[in-house]
């Protein structure tokens, strides 16, 4: 296999999330998948499929686990494909469901279009919520009530959880073994930590512990489930586009653009990304 290497929601390669990507996986079995994935080391690594005529299906391993969806690695796969074989559209066939992703190329930018599945939202018990927060170090009064806790779906899950200062936001420190275990309880792919700056502005950090990773830089996957929440609840005025600044603790900034429309359907997700080679 032909192992590619990308940061996503970046044109930079100093900021983003990179993610491993294999064009053409053909002929690999789930061993070896994982195998690359833990040599390549990110927190994900997409490997393609050829159905034909610009269908694929797609895996999403992190060097610990295959998940369903990854919107980091998306992003990053249709980048490196649009760079080998031209902008245009791609059907991926993902564990999740389909998922569309369009690239435009302009000089040496790449930008990539994600349109997710159907995103859903679901309580956030209490008694869950005290065990997230304890886990976390927070309580209750760092909460945002604006933005009420709920679990949100956009392929895979998501609690959202928002803070009422960016000073809590940007005060991360947890015990990752227990927050893993919390998460593999309710099959939690990362949490999603949000600080709303203005109306449209919001900042994000999501652990993924179930990846084995303390701070994810950029998280598509969430980005487009808080997406879902936000007209679900009726935290924007729907069709909307939000931002979303994430990894700006951590050193490898990233934005990610968000556009809801109105309706039921699928959540876009846009970013740019660079070669990391």
């Amino acid at each position: 296999m032909e192992i590619l290497r990308y940061t996503a929601f970046s044109a930079d390669p100093s900021g983003g999330n990179p993610a491993g990507v294999v064009l053409d996986a053909t002929g690999a079995d789930d061993a070896s998948m994982q195998r690359v994935a833990a040599e390549v080391g990110y927190s994900e690594t997409a490997f393609l499929l050829p159905r034909g005529g610009g269908d694929f299906d797609v895996r999403y391993f992190s060097p610990q686990a295959e998940v369903a969806f990854c919107g980091h690695a998306t992003i990053a796969t249709a980048v490196a494909y649009a760079r080998r074989h031209g902008a245009g559209r791609l059907r991926l066939h993902t564990k999740a469901g389909l998922v569309e992703v369009g690239t435009a190329v302009d000089g040496d930018t790449v930008t990539a279009t994600l349109t997710s599945v159907a995103p859903r939202t679901a309580p956030l018990a209490d008694a869950d919520l005290a065990e997230l927060l304890a886990v976390l170090g927070w309580s209750a009064a760092d909460l945002d009530p604006a933005l009420p806790p709920r679990v949100a779906y956009a392929g895979v899950w998501h609690p959202v959880v928002a803070a009422a200062s960016r000073e809590r936001l940007a005060d991360l420190s947890y015990d990752l073994d227990a927050l893993a275990a919390l998460m593999a309880r309710h099959g939690w792919t990362t949490v999603d930590l949000v600080w709303r700056e203005s109306a449209t502005v919001f900042h994000a950090r999501n652990p993924f512990p179930p990846g084995g990773v303390y701070d994810d830089p950029a998280t598509g996957a969430a980005a487009a489930a808080f997406g879902g929440y936000l007209r679900e609840l009726g935290l924007v005025a729907a069709p909307a586009t939000v931002t979303v600044h994430q990894g700006h603790d951590m050193g490898r900034p990233s934005l990610l653009t968000v556009a809801i429309p109105a309706g039921t359907g699928g959540i876009d997700v846009t970013g740019t990304g660079v070669s990391l080679a």
